[in-house]
């Protein structure tokens, strides 16, 4: 496995935010442990939680042993980093089962089994669930004085709308979990979002306040687009790393439609290219722009990583069939799935299948029967014109469609321009 200086790999990558004095210092003195948590409150991880699983892999690639903590508790109450209003608490058993997601999505990426330094998963609540409440105030609570609480960011930003005391002991419970991992596992370094320092500065607190012992901090900036736009945010919502939730299609797509000022941040971000390669390839970007060469890279690597190298080429080659030259018969041959997974939420028609083969001609398929055309006369102008395409070739007219023009799973692909796309489905 590659070594390298962590900090200095954050840096040049742009992942580095902030880090408590010490910090460096303490890292290049030996293998440490370090831990990032992960909140359960969906069955799935995000794009956005994939800045803070590269940071774990930048951690363990350069040495050190990460430790991923899934949020069984914390999720319990919900943090109010970033939040502006409070937060709608999930029953137990939903909360079980978002963790159980996350966790075997965090094994894909971490190195479980390496004999030097294997990643480490955990759970809160395995500490939690016998701790009492006049317990926690008494042997933890009693440690943090009110005004160092209200201090923090994420709570003055709430004083105006209001907090309730569940959000507000949050910060108290994940420094709880720093202290707990200090004591037990050796924990040094905790890191996490820009938004969390406050919230992992509380546990360097606690550690120095209850034991006297020294721990760290350091955080990644938050990712936000060029536009000002929310990262890990695509017109149709959320970028999940489940394919249930977010196809291989719509994943891969998301990064191939990276803007230009935003590729090369990205890349350096989410790949685990070198420096060399990647500057080598913004280079290449730089003098062909139209090529989207970074874009490419970026959308390939990550979506392999998350799903697998058949997903990202099927998707892949749904991209070149519908947006590139590819002809008839690659799509007869597309994985109908992925297919549907591109079209998703492209207008459709259906007809009978009884229409078919002896039934009407094109201009009465598409004007008559299904409307894809407001009149027949503009159908037959527009196909007499070469600009509808059906199954990616060029109809005349005078066309009848029979069942054997139908692919995957009894539809025709219809092309009106370049770019506009609708279906017809026979039932």
């Amino acid at each position: 496995m590659q070594r390298y200086h962590f900090i200095e790999e954050l840096r040049w990558r742009g992942m580095l935010h902030d880090a408590m004095p010490g910090t460096e210092e303490k890292l290049v003195q030996g293998k440490c442990k370090g831990y990032i948590g992960f909140d359960p409150t969906a069955d799935s991880l995000g794009v956005g939680n994939l800045v803070q699983v590269m940071t774990l892999l930048h951690f363990q690639r350069s040495g050190h042993q990460p430790y991923a903590l899934i949020g069984g508790a914390t999720g319990m109450v919900g943090d109010p980093s970033g939040k502006s209003e409070e937060r709608n608490l999930l029953d137990l058993d939903q909360l079980r089962y978002n963790q159980e997601r996350q966790k075997a999505q965090l094994e894909r990426f971490l190195d479980f089994t390496t004999l030097e330094n294997p990643a480490v998963l955990v759970n809160n609540y395995d500490w939690f669930k016998d701790f009492s409440f006049l317990g926690f105030i008494r042997d933890v609570g009693k440690h943090l004085p009110v005004n160092y609480m209200m201090a923090k960011d994420s709570v003055k930003r709430r004083l105006e709308t209001g907090m309730s005391f569940t959000e507000f002991s949050y910060q108290l419970i994940q420094g709880y979990d720093f202290y707990h991992l200090w004591k037990e596992h050796g924990m040094v370094l905790q890191m996490g979002g820009s938004d969390q320092w406050g919230n992992i500065t509380t546990g360097t607190e606690l550690i120095r306040r209850m034991a006297g012992g020294e721990a760290y901090a350091l955080t990644t900036p938050l990712i936000k687009k060029a536009d000002g736009t929310k990262f890990g945010k695509s017109e149709s919502g959320n970028i999940w790393l489940d394919p249930a939730r977010t196809s291989a299609y719509h994943f891969y797509q998301f990064w191939l439609n990276a803007a230009d000022a935003d590729a090369p941040g990205y890349l350096r971000i989410f790949s685990l290219k070198s420096r060399e390669e990647i500057e080598a390839l913004e280079s290449e970007h730089q003098q062909a722009p139209h090529l989207r060469l970074l874009q490419k890279a970026l959308a390939e690597e990550v979506t392999t990583r998350v799903h697998s190298a058949e997903a990202t080429a099927l998707a892949q080659k749904a991209a070149d069939i519908l947006f590139g030259k590819a002809g008839k018969d690659e799509l007869f041959h597309l994985d109908a799935a992925t297919l549907h997974d591109a079209l998703q939420g492209v207008e459709t028609h259906t007809v009978s299948k009884d229409l078919l083969g002896t039934g009407p001609d094109a201009v009465a398929l598409l004007a008559e029967h299904t409307a894809v055309f407001p009149s027949k006369s503009e159908a037959r102008k527009m196909l007499q014109a070469n600009g509808v395409s059906v199954n990616k070739e060029k109809i005349v007219p005078e066309k009848i469609f029979g069942l054997d023009d139908l692919f995957a799973d009894g539809v025709l692909l219809i092309q009106k321009g370049k770019k506009n796309y609708l279906l017809i489905k026979a039932v």
